[in-house]
């Protein structure tokens, strides 16, 4: 049967007893229905009727796929699931001509670069880059011969567009979130729930990973951290509760660090965002040192821009957003388009929560 075999499939802990309660009850109606359908014979013309009638209905419904809500650190790792975050509003902004070659700084699973190859004709390309070679590797199946691929960091741009031959760009695109394909993949330790390595790089060749530094750092050297890049109220608690967890056995899984985590935080101080948020953001800026080399990028990149060519980034937290905010208003070869950050509509919300704290910058290089 079509419909058991589909709400059966996959992780039974994606949508929990949900699942499981759908499948009974259809499969239970089923049976009931069939048995009624085997005894017909005894029941009169109405009954007769009725099971001519709706009897082809019932099991036209049952028959169509059914497509469960899950939750994206549960998806298959091998399939992209990732849903960029103001992509209409990124095309828009970086206005690409039929010819333009355009920069995206953060590859990701390409949801970005994708709507803007449509927008480009036969001679305009995309150049897309990204930190993590797995994100570069599984793009290699579909990309088209405009979309040319790098594993670099995209601080580094300038320097692989040289190697090309490349001296200017007329639009660069940088997302500065996590993707979702990333906390899809429980052996990097995004995801909170994952019990997999608490790792949170976004390049596994290259750098510390997360577990050891939170094993390795001193109290107060953690709880600035944890304050400093994830904003954290509760890090001197926090901090503590690492060094006191960790004097017994390490802290080796994400899922761990974030149970820890919650219970540091008040009941009557908590939202609807998962305690652990601000705590796991600290790490990966520290481990990936994401501040310095936005810093790095926002130096360099304005002077690769064509003239009237745009530069668009999304940020996700106010560290990065600040950061951007101020080298756009002071670089005086640039024109700041957008004079408030744009945020994600009440429709886009509704389909991607994740764009909930999504604010794109958008600067024009002057002529």
């Amino acid at each position: 049967m079509r419909i058991l075999r589909i709400a059966t499939s996959g992780r039974r802990d994606v949508i929990s007893g949900h699942r499981m309660t759908f499948a009974y009850w259809m499969d239970k109606g089923m049976r009931s229905f069939v048995q009624r359908s085997r005894h017909l014979s005894l029941g009169n013309d109405r009954s007769r009727r009725t099971h001519d009638v709706f009897g082809p209905i019932f099991f036209y419904v049952c028959a169509q796929p059914i497509h469960f809500p899950t939750h994206t650190s549960d998806r298959p790792t091998t399939m992209p699931v990732h849903v960029p975050v103001l992509p209409q509003e990124c095309v828009t902004g970086l206005q690409p001509s039929d010819h333009a070659t355009i920069v995206d700084g953060t590859f990701g699973a390409g949801g970005h670069s994708k709507l803007i190859l449509e927008q480009l004709g036969n001679e305009g390309k995309v150049l897309g880059f990204d930190r993590d070679p797995r994100a570069v590797e599984a793009a290699l199946d579909w990309a088209p011969d405009n979309l040319h691929l790098i594993a670099a960091n995209y601080a580094d741009i300038p320097e692989h567009l040289n190697a090309l031959g490349i001296e200017q760009v007329d639009g660069i695109l940088l997302d500065l979130g996590l993707s979702s394909d990333q906390l899809a993949d429980h052996d990097r330790g995004f995801s909170f729930q994952s019990s997999g390595t608490l790792d949170l790089r976004f390049d596994m060749t290259a750098g510390e990973p997360a577990w050891r530094l939170v094993n390795r750092l001193g109290e107060k050297h953690l709880a600035n951290l944890i304050y400093e890049f994830g904003e954290e109220k509760f890090s001197r608690k926090i901090a503590r509760r690492i060094c006191e967890r960790r004097h017994n056995e390490p802290i080796k899984t994400a899922d761990q660090l974030a149970s820890l985590v919650r219970s540091c935080i008040p009941a009557a101080r908590r939202t609807n965002i998962d305690p652990a948020t601000r705590t796991f953001q600290a790490l990966r800026i520290a481990v990936n040192e994401e501040l310095k080399w936005l810093k790095v990028a926002l130096n360099r990149l304005p002077d690769i821009l064509s003239p009237n060519g745009r530069i668009a980034i999304i940020s996700f937290h106010s560290l990065e957003d600040r950061m951007v905010k101020t080298a756009f208003r002071e670089n005086e070869n640039l024109k700041i388009i957008t004079k408030r950050p744009t945020t994600a509509s009440e429709a886009e919300l509704a389909e991607n929560p994740r764009a909930r704290s999504a604010k794109l910058r958008i600067a024009e290089r002057q002529p």
